[in-house]
């Protein structure tokens, strides 16, 4: 048995339904929900290897005694003219 959902539009968006009415806007918003669902679904990552990746950022960033990536950047860039 198939489930009633309602979503609520501003005036000039409903105006512009309205204006398609050949649009079947119902099945618009069915593919959508199913798109967004597949989308989600496909993301679904574990907590945990999020948490190490940002832990693994984090120490790449951290300062390394005197070494500053900003002037190592531009001292490589400088070669290359």
């Amino acid at each position: 048995m198939a489930e009633v959902v309602s979503s609520r539009v501003d005036e000039e968006t409903r105006r512009k339904m309205k204006r398609l009415r050949h649009v079947n806007w119902s099945e618009v918003m069915r593919q959508a929900i199913i798109e967004k669902i597949e989308e989600e679904t496909r993301r679904d990552v574990d907590p945990n290897e999020i948490n190490e990746a940002i832990r693994l950022m984090e120490e790449v960033r951290r300062p390394r005694g005197d070494f500053n990536g900003t002037e190592e950047s531009r001292r490589w860039r400088d070669r290359r003219k």
